[in-house]
């Protein structure tokens, strides 16, 4: 995708107010307050039944607010709640759909250009806004192809280009690279960035997926149960999860319930500074390594390894008190091996379960 193709629009600011959204008598939105700055990236990261797609839906008017359950603003406008609501076509969005959505019967030029044929822009326009979208994301002389003889990758180009063309306020993402292999996944992800930085276009991203998430966004939301669990830049998040739920699901190193610690750390861990209702003790990954320390903080035995960008992912067993732990070390081990643990106090902390 180009790099230099310079935009003057620029996004608009959005802000959720306590909005709450149910299906029967299932909670899949409870009270979202969240504000993103115009020209910003957020990505919606979680696991699947969260409430991220929903929240994605709501923002778009793909369903509508109840009264009484929260508001959306797009700017200073408020599109949904307070006895109001905006239709999708005139809130000003684009959106990119994780199944391409594109038609089979038109050429990629003409689902490019259908959102502007709608809205009742000139022939001529069209046809050079069109030309103009397909060459920002790489797909230059590709107007006359058919949907049907791309690759997955290159539909989902089309399907990019057909967001932005209009040249939307927002633009709304749902998981729009889960269909494609990693590597794909990957070069995607970084042309995406590299595209909404240029255009300045405020974004909303859903995904599963962490480095996506992390690659993307100037601010994540982990949900979980259909609440947001932290709101913080991926560096934020890293290094400062702010509950159990979140240092798990990011998987940024061991989370143990007060029972499950290990007896010889038992006694430091009291030491550690915490509230009467944390009960988990989280681990970094970096508090973790293999050492020959006479003041080894642990013996354990090595269950298994994973090789994973240049490290060993090591999953050890310290005894029958403890369900086992997992950190990455440079080097491999043989199974059943005995390894000594050194433990980093100092990165250590308790944590509450949720936030």
């Amino acid at each position: 995708m180009r790099r230099d193709d310079p935009n003057p629009h620029k996004g608009t600011s959005i802000s959720v107010e306590g909005l709450t959204h149910r299906f029967a008598s299932n909670t899949v939105l409870d009270r979202i307050d969240l504000r993103l700055a115009r020209g910003q990236v957020l990505a919606l990261l979680g696991p699947s039944g969260c409430g991220k797609t929903t929240l994605l839906k709501l923002l778009a008017g793909l369903i509508p607010v109840a009264p009484g359950h929260g508001r959306i603003r797009l700017g200073d406008t408020v599109v949904a709640g307070e006895g109001r609501f905006v239709p999708p076509e005139k809130r000003g969005l684009g959106m990119v759909f994780q199944d391409y959505a594109l038609w089979p019967h038109m050429t990629v030029g003409k689902n490019v250009a259908f959102a502007l044929e709608m809205r009742g822009v000139p022939r001529d326009e069209r046809a050079t806004r069109m030309e103009r979208a397909l060459e920002i994301v790489g797909l230059k002389g590709y107007a006359d192809r058919q949907p049907s003889s791309l690759s997955g990758g290159q539909q989902q180009r089309v399907a990019l280009a057909r967001a932005i063309v209009a040249e939307p306020q927002v633009l709304l993402f749902d998981e729009p690279l889960s269909n494609l292999d990693r590597d794909l996944r990957e070069s995607l992800c970084h042309e995406i960035g590299l595209l909404l930085r240029s255009m300045g276009t405020t974004a909303v991203y859903v995904t599963h997926d962490q480095e996506e998430a992390f690659a993307l966004a100037d601010i994540v939301a982990v949900m979980h149960a259909g609440r947001i669990q932290q709101l913080s830049t991926p560096e934020q998040l890293m290094h400062s999860p702010e509950s159990a739920l979140v240092a798990d699901f990011l998987k940024l190193g061991n989370v143990l319930h007060a029972q499950d610690i290990p007896q010889a750390w038992r006694a430091p861990a009291q030491a550690l500074p915490r509230g009467d209702q944390h009960a988990h003790l989280f681990i970094p990954q970096q508090a973790l390594r293999v050492g020959s320390d006479p003041q080894a903080a642990l013996r354990a035995q090595v269950v298994s390894q994973r090789y994973r960008h240049g490290r060993f992912i090591t999953h050890v067993r310290t005894g029958a008190d403890c369900k086992g732990l997992r950190f990455t070390t440079p080097q491999r081990l043989a199974s059943e091996e005995v390894v000594d643990l050194c433990l980093d106090w100092n990165v250590l902390r308790w944590l509450p379960k949720a936030a």
